[in-house]
């Protein structure tokens, strides 16, 4: 489960490389994200000479996160750290690239261009 103050690895080519958390979108006493939310955050570090900077404001969707993952069919997947993927304000990723596995539970909520674009689909 991902809240505020959270820090998030990035998991696309963006040029960020790691964003804090300081408010998750879907409500107003939303408390916790969970993989395929939206969050708002603050990127902490960066690669040099990228697009994005330090400091800047950005959202992204979870789409890897430490805490399990209940599937219909009982099993559950969790992965070894938290991600997020950088996205634009029209919705679509700012990397060309994504970065390690992504569940396909980002499918079903119709992130259907970063399953895409990921190289591993668990």
């Amino acid at each position: 489960m991902i809240m505020e103050q959270t820090v998030l690895e990035v998991a696309d080519n963006s040029g960020a490389r790691t964003v804090r958390c300081f408010k998750v979108l879907g409500g107003t006493r939303r408390r916790y994200a969970r993989v395929g939310d939206i969050v708002v955050g603050s990127v902490q570090k960066v690669v040099p000479a990228s697009e994005v900077k330090h400091g800047e404001v950005v959202r992204g969707v979870i789409v890897r996160t430490k805490s399990a993952i209940r599937r219909p069919d009982g099993s559950y997947v969790r992965f070894d750290h938290n991600a997020v993927v950088l996205m634009r304000p029209d919705g679509t990723p700012r990397g060309t690239r994504i970065f390690g596995p992504v569940p396909r539970e980002l499918r079903q909520k119709q992130y259907a261009r970063i399953v895409s674009l990921a190289a591993e689909v668990v």
